[in-house]
């Protein structure tokens, strides 16, 4: 017995941490701070700013917190906070819309709230709408693109309390793609639309937040505006470094990395001549049509060797929309670094080579999807100078010294 007791303890010794001269030395992990969102600060620090205030939320499905529970349903169900009404953006309050639907007014079934709606008879709140509301919260995710039409929704509730004497408080909220990059034209005059409201760049780099701050001060709206930051994140992150559950904005963003390869074709899919995915598991992630040659066309745009992006040719037959039901082929999109990845200058080359490879298909030709296209670049001279057989290095320069004049009044909004 007393043998026992002195081998188990001699072994006890060597196995303690710190008993041996051999034993490894354990490093401790000191891990980034947990990102959080606009609206899980507000609940923290900001709730005198609704204090015996009438409320009214704008906000859809993704508007959630880091346990996906609705700002709606948080909001709704305290004490300490009057929720009045609820403002629908595109696709809804709840996100049963198709894009570009019209949205109807009606009565929320979670909550009973009464549901104005912001897409469909009017974009902008009416003096009726307001009547019952002092301050209204915004809790959107925005995704980084200029054509997104959430912002300019945010901006219409903006120019209406203003003009009526409400406060807006904006939840901020990461953009998924990152703050840092900032790529593509600002929309020239005359092309101003509900998909590009001001002159911002295509891919601004801006939160939500930054931006309600950009088109309060620089587009004269002056509304009481308060943007309740974004806590430890940083300008390089990319959704997936935040820690926090993705929710589709809208049906057709799945996943947050749709949004790069969005970038690219989602102003191609406006003409309506060849699919981009939308109708098929891949929406914004490809490039097809019936008349295509996958193959030919996926050597093509690999000879390029345009940064951070690979093409694959495919086969494949959409679901609904466009091409519904037709064999087709063309080229997925492969992102393979994304910072790398220059996501507008792709969308061009991919035009380009599409008119090279296929001028009897011209892309452009239906009228009234060109008037489209035009608005959501934000200018007719991307489509007339391809057309003219023009580089995208031409067609590029043209902005540059309006996209070096936005990053400087940009620099002042910025927040992170």
């Amino acid at each position: 017995m007393n043998y026992l007791f002195v081998v188990l303890s001699a072994a006890l010794f060597f196995i303690m941490p710190g008993c041996s001269p051999s034993s490894p030395t354990v490093k401790k992990t000191v891990s980034a701070p947990m990102v959080q969102l606009g609206n899980e600060n507000f609940l923290q620090n900001y709730l005198h700013l609704t204090k015996n205030k009438r409320v009214g939320i704008l906000t859809n499905p993704s508007g959630v917190d880091r346990n996906l529970v609705s700002i709606v349903d948080i909001l709704h169900n305290r004490r300490d906070i009057n929720v009045t009404a609820l403002f629908a953006p595109e696709h809804g309050i709840r996100g049963d819309y198709y894009a570009g639907s019209h949205v109807e007014n009606q009565r929320d079934e979670r909550t009973g709230l009464p549901v104005y709606s912001l897409y469909g008879d009017s974009r902008k709140p009416g003096k009726d709408m307001l009547e019952n509301v002092d301050a209204i919260i915004v809790d959107i995710q925005d995704i980084g693109l200029r054509p997104y039409t959430y912002v300019y929704t945010m901006a219409m509730v903006m120019q209406a309390a203003a003009e009526f004497g409400k406060e807006v408080i904006v939840l901020d909220r990461p953009n998924p793609i990152g703050g840092v990059q900032v790529e593509g034209n600002p929309v020239q005059e005359g092309y101003f639309s509900f998909v590009g409201l001001y002159p911002v760049p295509y891919r601004h780099g801006m939160t939500i937040g930054e931006l309600a701050k950009l088109f309060n001060e620089e587009y004269d709206i002056h509304c009481r505006l308060t943007v309740v930051p974004v806590l430890n994140w940083r300008r390089r992150m990319h959704w997936d470094q935040t820690g926090l559950p993705w929710v589709a904005p809208s049906p057709h963003v799945p996943t947050w990395e749709t949004i790069l390869q969005m970038i690219s074709t989602g102003a191609i899919g406006e003409l309506q001549t060849v699919s981009v995915g939308v109708g098929y598991t891949l929406p914004f992630k490809l490039i097809g049509a019936p008349w295509m040659d996958g193959q030919r066309f996926a050597d093509a745009l690999n000879r390029l060797d345009l940064p951070g992006v690979r093409f694959r040719p495919l086969f494949y037959k959409p679901f609904y929309s466009l091409f519904k039901g037709e064999l087709c082929q063309g080229v997925q999109l492969h992102i393979t670094d994304r910072n790398a990845y220059r996501p507008y200058h792709t969308g061009l080359m991919i035009m380009r080579v599409l008119l090279d490879q296929y001028p009897q298909q011209n892309i452009f030709a239906g009228k009234d999807r060109r008037k489209m296209f035009d608005k959501v670049v934000g200018c007719s001279y991307i489509a007339n100078d391809l057309l003219a057989g023009k580089s995208v290095a031409e067609i590029e320069a043209k902005w540059q010294q309006e996209l070096a004049d936005f990053m400087q009044i940009r620099q002042k909004y910025l927040l992170y």
